[in-house]
């Protein structure tokens, strides 16, 4: 069960709507939840434990600390718009906008989570920026340790895995400021859970749990040539529990508890992949295992 962290599009050796209850109609117990508060800043600590049950079609979050967190889009809850500096309210509100339907295109739609080419993110970033469509699109064709479109992009072979039901469960929070050209800029952090089986039709649920930190800025057109209603992607880190750690094919490979083990050992530490009070600098190590899915 790794733990990885991809930076900026670049993998490195350790690798950064939805209906909930049954989606099968079985008749199965549903997941009794109650919504957790939104989150409007980091955490201080992990969550705490759940408890120990085994996920299943039916109930895929059994025994997840995100069994309470938003379905899809819901998980992702902006702050309210004011105005910064010179920007006013109803841009920093675009901004926002913007930057949570790079976060939905790029994490929670269902083609780009099937492999597909995830057109609806790279509509949202601006042309202007050759260097980083050039990056994507690069990682997207040609996969391959140093070009990893999962820099940005949850995706999933579809000829190895199957996502269960239709959630996927979502929580962060998104902060903005004034940005460095003469704008505003939104830093984002959420997390993402998928629940999937194999493709065979094996009836065995794991997850695997994708964090995402976006730094996105909304230029202010009269100074910076900027494309209108685009974003533009300063940095990007996403860090993923549950992946093995050794392949490199541009897709998501979640480790199930029945697979005999494969690739070399884990030599990096052990970690809470459900910890979104844990920094990304804590996991620049070589491949780890995580302590829950």
């Amino acid at each position: 069960m790794g733990v990885a962290l991809a930076l900026c599009a670049l993998a490195v050796s350790l690798k950064p709507s939805l209906l909930p209850g049954d989606p099968f109609g079985s008749g199965q117990p549903k997941d009794e939840t109650v919504a957790l508060p939104a989150e409007t800043a980091a955490p201080t600590a992990a969550p705490g434990p759940a408890p120990e049950e085994v996920p299943t079609l039916d109930r895929p979050f059994a025994g997840s600390p995100a069994v309470g967190w938003g379905d899809g889009e819901a998980g992702i809850v902006l702050p309210a718009a004011k105005a910064v500096g010179s920007t006013p309210k109803e841009r920093v509100a675009q901004a926002l906008e913007l930057t949570k339907k790079l976060l939905v295109g790029a994490n929670l739609d269902r083609r780009t989570l099937l492999g597909e080419r995830p057109e609806a993110a790279l509509a949202v970033l601006d042309p202007g920026q050759p260097d980083l469509l050039d990056d994507l699109n690069g990682s997207l064709r040609s996969p391959d340790e140093e070009h990893d479109p999962l820099g940005l992009f949850s995706r999933f072979d579809p000829d190895e895995v199957r996502l269960v039901g239709d959630v996927v469960k979502a929580r962060g929070h998104m902060t903005f400021k004034k940005g460095k050209y003469a704008g505003v800029a939104v830093h984002a952090d959420y997390t993402f859970v998928y629940p999937v089986s194999r493709a065979d039709g094996s009836t065995e649920v794991t997850r695997t749990i994708v964090r995402r930190i976006l730094h996105a800025e909304l230029p202010d057109p009269a100074k910076y040539d900027a494309a209108p209603g685009r974003l533009t992607l300063v940095e990007y880190n996403g860090d993923f529990g549950n992946d093995a750690c050794d392949v490199q094919d541009g897709f998501l490979h979640p480790v199930f508890p029945s697979a005999e083990p494969t690739g070399p050992p884990p030599t990096g530490p052990t970690k809470d992949p459900y910890d979104r009070s844990r920094g990304f600098e804590e996991s620049l190590s070589d491949c780890g295992t995580v302590s829950r899915i």
